[in-house]
């Protein structure tokens, strides 16, 4: 079959762009694993903090604030955010709330936001109410609805395991298919510098790293329906509700290969250490745990835009665990490259997003 586009990846980055190129393009989205969003996009922390981020990725964020507000369904469920800091990081939390734009909290006040915080362990708290919690699989599904009813196709369970350029046209195969078309979006997440590599493209040092979850039993069987995202300043873990429960995250960043990311029992056992010194409720035996991966290039920006280095490669990777904030802004970017519009970012921010900087 031949199409218009191809887009390798269905989680969040391939979805959000196949759907905005569908309106004026036939499109195929290629996703490896048998559902959509199974790897990082499945596993995310899934909250909208529109202050997190390095300064190209807040400009996306920001960008993409309009859609997550009016998004249909309401992807959107306001949850405050909490920085809370021991007296050895106060000068961290300091700095933070500065360059965060957060508003300092009077300890006992965190505790009525948060009353299983520990009172002699926490000395500074900062706060604010610009954050989300962000309905994932709905964003998805809106997309994914999107695609579909403008004629787009999704094959799943198709992982790439070839790609040959003739005659100005992609050739892309997979076990039990293959199809074609002139223009290709590597959206292939932790798998993108392999899929380039499948192109005949040299790797631009995108590395997947690991990121850990733990789901608890509600602390001391409360009620945590209103209970604020909460992080120890320098994210040395971070937790929420999920669902009646709570999820902790060690917030580790380790290196890894490719794959079905699986939770390391030693570095969660650490994370959730460092959590309890922070609160009066024991830690209990996790219920489950889980990890996802998010994959960083080398200064830490996502990559988006045409590969100059191949005709018809295009890239919107690296997301870096900005992946949903991010995605309705970095989708209408590479939509407007590849049909020829002018982006609605900023020239700088887009500059930034290339992929000449990584070459």
């Amino acid at each position: 079959m031949s199409y218009d586009i191809i887009v390798i990846g269905g989680g969040i980055a391939g979805v959000s762009v196949a759907a905005e190129l569908s309106g004026e393009a036939t499109v195929l989205l290629l996703e490896a694993e048998r559902s959509l969003a199974y790897h990082a996009s499945g596993r995310s922390a899934a909250m909208f903090l529109p202050f997190y981020g390095n300064r190209i990725v807040r400009n996306l964020n920001e960008a993409s604030a309009d859609h997550h507000m009016n998004a249909d369904g309401g992807v959107l469920r306001p949850r405050p955010f909490l920085s809370v800091a021991p007296e050895a990081k106060t000068d961290h939390l300091d700095r933070a709330t500065a360059e965060l734009g957060l508003t300092p909290m009077a300890p006992e006040d965190a505790l009525k936001l948060l009353p299983i915080l520990d009172a002699d362990w926490l000395v500074a708290a900062a706060t604010t109410n610009q954050a989300w919690e962000l309905d994932t699989d709905l964003l998805i599904q809106n997309y994914r609805r999107r695609l579909l009813a403008n004629g787009g196709q999704i094959e799943t369970a198709a992982r790439v395991d070839g790609m040959t350029r003739t005659d100005g046209t992609w050739h892309v195969s997979w076990q039990g298919g293959d199809a074609r078309a002139p223009e290709v979006v590597n959206a292939a997440g932790a798998w993108a510098d392999p899929v380039a590599a499948m192109a005949g493209l040299a790797p631009l040092g995108l590395q997947p790293h690991r990121r850990s979850m733990a789901q608890l039993a509600a602390p001391g069987e409360r009620d945590v329906t209103d209970w604020p995202f909460v992080e120890e300043v320098d994210e040395s873990w971070y937790a929420r509700p999920d669902a009646g429960r709570w999820i902790v995250s060690p917030a580790d960043e380790d290196p890894v290969d490719p794959g079905d990311a699986w939770a390391d029992d030693m570095v969660l056992a650490e994370g959730l250490a460092r959590y309890q010194d922070a609160v009066t409720v024991e830690v209990t035996k996790p219920l489950t745990s889980w990890a996802g991966l998010r994959t960083i290039a080398p200064d830490r920006t996502l990559v988006v835009g045409p590969d100059p280095r191949m005709a018809g490669v295009w890239w919107s990777a690296g997301q870096a665990g900005y992946g949903f904030q991010t995605a309705p802004a970095v989708s209408r970017l590479l939509a407007a490259q590849m049909q020829g519009r002018t982006p609605d970012l900023d020239s700088e921010t887009v500059t930034a997003l290339g992929v000449e900087r990584l070459i």
